[in-house]
């Protein structure tokens, strides 16, 4: 069996090399509550890329539920053997996180591992506040000695905004496997159907979908700075990858964007210094 030193310096590897973002971010936090935001991100990752790591759905519902299992303390096996489980069960029990919150999270990646449209806006809000938001409401926890920061509703307008961006910026890897993370609602209002998009043909329509999209999330941007004063200084690095969506944003907005293939991204430089200045 790993030892506790390890199992977190697995998870920050593999946080560094999957979701970078988040890790430069994390270096902006006090030096001992990095492993454990490292954990949390970890855990994340684990379960955001199950989709990719099966052949169909009914297997990623497997390794869901040995999460889910993980966490309430009823999976089969040594739990303790899976580095980033161990992690994460550490942080959990030093931090007194919500394991509901844990839970609620993998019950709303169930969505990632078909192929159904996101019916409407409001379940898109819903599905980024139970992934997204509860990612910055548990990490301004671990921040914050396990306490409650008081910060939930900023967490949530802050998740849905960051949760958006990345969607965005996934578009033409989710297009090519099938996935529409665009609310049908919007789709319709564009004269937009799913053939367009998965089959890579676009249409006039998709542009201003997509710009829809955007003003969505730059709502809940503007609505996460209006709640700035409800987050304790303690709690702020958990808002830091903000700072990365207006600047992600703006680059779909270049005139030689092509949604179904540019990828989006910043130089790590650019990215370094945003989220240095800050979320607001």
């Amino acid at each position: 069996m790993a030892d506790p030193q390890s199992n977190f310096a697995h998870c920050e590897a593999l946080v560094r090399e999957a979701d970078p973002d988040r890790y430069w971010a994390s270096l902006l936090a006090p030096e001992g509550k990095r492993p454990y935001l490292h954990a949390l991100h970890a855990f994340n990752f684990e379960i955001a890329r199950v989709r990719e790591s099966v052949r169909e759905p009914m297997l990623g519902e497997i390794r869901l539920q040995w999460w889910r299992d993980a966490l309430q303390g009823e999976a089969r096996g040594d739990v303790r053997a899976n580095p980033v489980a161990a992690a994460l069960d550490d942080t959990v029990v030093r931090f007194r996180l919500p394991r509901q919150s844990l839970v609620d999270l993998i019950d709303a990646r169930i969505f990632d591992l078909y192929d159904d449209p996101m019916p409407s806006v409001n379940d898109l809000e819903g599905y980024s506040g139970e992934t997204s938001s509860s990612l910055i409401q548990l990490a301004s926890i671990i921040l914050s000695d396990g306490k409650d920061p008081g910060a939930a509703d900023a967490a949530g307008h802050a998740g849905v905004a960051y949760a958006i961006a990345g969607l965005l910026r996934a578009f033409p890897i989710h297009a090519r496997q099938g996935q529409l993370y665009i609310p049908t609602d919007i789709l319709a209002q564009h004269g937009v159907v799913r053939d367009d998009i998965v089959t890579g043909r676009g249409g006039p329509g998709l542009e201003g979908a997509l710009a829809d999209m955007r003003a969505i999330a730059r709502r809940h941007l503007d609505q996460a700075r209006t709640l700035r004063t409800t987050i304790p200084a303690e709690a702020e690095p958990a808002f830091r990858p903000l700072a990365l969506v207006e600047p992600y944003l703006k680059a779909m907005e270049k005139p030689d964007y092509d949604p179904l293939h540019t990828p989006i991204d910043l130089p790590q430089w650019r990215k370094i210094w945003a989220l240095w200045r800050g979320p607001f």
